[in-house]
C-alpha cells in the first residue's frame, strides 16, 4: 500500500469532505491508500486511545509511541480489519493494547504477585479523600492489580465499553471478562478504606 503518509496534515482540505464518513468506510479507503481518510481516523481516534494507552503503560511518552505504532499498523494493515467481525473501535483498541503489551514485555519491570495489595505512600488515605483526590488514589490502587483485571476495569469503567466489546479486545468470553471485573473490583475495595470504597460503585 506504499509508505506511511509523512504529513497527513497536508490532506486537510480533502479530509474535510470525509469527516462525516463512518469508520468502516474510512478504513476501506485507507486500505486503498487514501491518506485523507487516514488523517480523519487519526484525528478522530488519537485522544481516546492515547488516554487508554497511558492508563495501561502509566507513561505518557510510552503511550504516545504505542499509539503512533498502532496507527502505523492501521496504515499498513487496514485490509486485516473485518467489519463483519468487529467494530473499528473494538479492533483498534486491540491493536493499541497489543502495542502496549509489546512495550511492557520489552521493558519487563518486575511484575507484582497476584496477591499483592501494595503499600500506599500516603500516611493518611482519608486525607486524599478530603482533598478531593479520590481518582488519583484509586488509580494508584488500580495500577497494583494483576494485569488482566486492570485491563478489564480500564476498558469497562474508564473507556466506557460494553462487557462484550471489552471481552473481544482481550480475547476472552464475556463470562471470563465479568469474572475479572468482579475480582478486580473486590481487590480495589479491599485496598481502599471505608470512606472511599464506594467510589467505583458510584462511577
Amino acid at each position: 500500500m506504499g509508505d506511511t503518509p509523512k504529513k497527513p496534515g497536508k490532506t486537510g482540505r480533502a479530509s474535510f469532505g470525509l469527516s462525516a464518513e463512518s469508520d468502516r468506510v474510512l478504513v476501506r479507503q485507507v486500505a486503498e491508500g487514501n491518506e485523507a481518510a487516514y488523517a480523519v481516523l487519526v484525528t478522530r481516534h488519537t485522544n481516546r486511545h492515547l488516554a487508554f494507552a497511558e492508563r495501561v503503560l502509566a507513561d505518557r511518552a510510552e503511550a504516545e509511541d504505542a499509539v503512533q505504532e498502532a496507527f502505523l499498523k492501521l496504515w499498513s494493515r487496514a485490509n486485516s480489519f473485518d467489519p463483519a467481525a468487529a467494530k473499528f473501535t473494538t479492533w483498534f483498541y486491540r491493536v493499541v493494547l497489543n502495542q502496549c503489551l509489546d512495550r511492557k514485555r520489552k521493558k519487563r519491570p518486575e511484575s507484582l504477585p497476584e496477591g499483592f495489595d501494595g503499600v500506599d505512600e500516603r500516611e493518611d488515605p482519608l486525607g486524599a479523600y478530603e482533598e478531593g483526590e479520590i481518582a488519583s488514589y484509586v488509580k494508584r490502587k488500580l495500577d497494583q492489580l494483576p494485569e488482566r483485571q486492570r485491563y478489564a476495569i480500564t476498558l469497562c469503567y474508564y473507556e466506557g465499553l460494553s462487557n462484550k466489546e471489552a471481552a473481544e479486545i482481550l480475547g476472552l468470553g464475556v463470562k471470563a471478562l465479568e469474572s475479572l471485573l468482579t475480582r478486580g473490583r473486590k481487590r480495589l475495595k479491599k485496598a481502599m478504606n471505608n470512606q472511599i470504597r464506594n467510589y467505583l460503585d458510584k462511577s
